[in-house]
């Protein structure tokens, strides 16, 4: 599986936050406090890195992420009732418009939940060139 060991360590520190904070904050504090915990797990964390969105190779947007880390795995909090279809295609986005490959979409919600959203760059560059209609594998 793609970057497993990272991923292990953030869902590690996923589930240490929430075990530790539990349900009802606000997006922002699970943030902060998930990037204090994959510190302390070793993990190079970057909170908020800009992703430029260009389309027909003209800048046309921004998206802020929450968490980029080892500059490999994106990950997209929420603090929701569930995971609903809008969360997947925010990340989906990111990953279409990055060169990352890997997200994680994490909820803080009443139970804690979490999804791997994969979309390799081999996919990405066949969609810009109209050679694939769907690329996203969940």
């Amino acid at each position: 599986m793609i970057h497993e060991e990272t991923t292990d360590r953030i869902l590690k520190g996923f589930f240490k936050v929430y075990n530790t904070l539990g349900f009802g904050f606000l997006e922002k504090v699970y943030e902060n406090a998930l990037v204090i915990e994959l510190a302390k797990l070793g993990l190079e964390v970057n909170q908020q890195p800009k992703i430029p969105v260009y389309y027909d190779g003209l800048l046309v947007g921004e998206y802020f992420a929450d968490v980029v880390v080892q500059g490999v795995v994106i990950l997209e909090l929420k603090a929701a009732e569930a995971l609903r279809d809008e969360h997947y295609a925010q990340l989906t986005n990111y990953l279409k418009a990055s060169d990352k490959e890997l997200g994680l979409l994490l909820n803080f919600g009443k139970k804690p939940q979490f999804k791997r959203i994969i979309f390799s760059n081999d996919v990405k560059q066949a969609l810009r060139k109209g050679e694939f209609k769907c690329g996203v594998h969940l």
